[in-house]
């Protein structure tokens, strides 16, 4: 695939992720996008360190394949996202309930690039209305809003598989790591999760969620007595998002 027109995207001076509203620029090469001086992977290898969530750290894969997903998305590596692109596969949170995009691993096989083409954007170097940058495994999706979810600008908005709408978390990207890494996520999702779902969950292949019948999103049993079923997450984001 070309590239995402990601450029947009970028870390203010205290590590907060911003948008640039700057007009569309080219594309830059590799070298351009690996910030050696003030890089932001640091930043987030210290977030996981004082994490209070199990958090898991995918390696990358090789030179050439994380280097086509960094110039793909056009951040740098100064930005935390950047960094966990170029830097890692992905990471997992919570035994896999989360899973925030990299550049891909055998374990989460989506890099931030491929998941978002041909539903953020559909012609390689336009610049994304939306960036999809994780979900859980309940069919929730989160994105950085780039003014077409109608939120603001470089928030992290979610998509409730609950409510089947996007929703705005008020969270920039750093925000949003920092919570899924320390934030309680128990209480978060206390109305999705059933008895020894970490079970169920470690079986779950990175390309995959659940699907419960009847949906979250409408009246029914508790959580832990619908039926819930693996389907692959692409299905999940065209059924729950999608409308179809």
């Amino acid at each position: 695939m070309g590239g995402a027109g990601f450029a947009n995207i970028e870390r203010d001076a205290g590590g907060r992720q911003k948008l640039n509203r700057s007009p569309e620029r080219a594309m830059k090469e590799l070298y351009e996008l690996i910030d050696r001086e003030d890089p932001g992977w640091p930043l987030v290898q210290q977030w996981v360190k004082e994490a209070r969530n199990r958090v898991e750290v995918l390696p990358p894969p090789d030179d050439v394949k994380r280097g086509q997903a960094l110039v793909a998305t056009q951040v740098t590596t100064r930005s935390p996202m950047g960094a966990i692109i170029y830097e890692s596969g992905g990471i997992l949170v919570d035994d896999g309930w989360l899973r925030i995009l990299g550049s891909g691993h055998p374990r989460l096989p989506r890099s931030v690039a491929n998941w978002n083409f041909g539903r953020s954007f559909s012609v390689p170097g336009a610049r994304p209305e939306f960036v999809l940058v994780a979900d859980d495994v309940v069919g929730g999706f989160f994105a950085i809003d780039g003014g077409g979810l109608g939120f603001e600008r470089g928030k992290v908005c979610y998509f409730a598989p609950d409510a089947m709408e996007w929703e705005n978390t008020e969270k920039g990207y750093s925000d949003f790591l920092i919570w899924c890494f320390q934030g309680d996520l128990g209480m978060y999702y206390e109305n999705a999760r059933w008895p020894n779902w970490q079970e169920e969950i470690r079986e779950l292949k990175g390309d995959q969620a659940l699907s419960f019948l009847p949906s979250l999103s409408e009246p029914g049993p508790p959580t832990p007595e619908r039926m819930r079923q693996r389907i692959s997450v692409a299905e999940i984001y065209s059924l729950h998002v999608l409308g179809g």
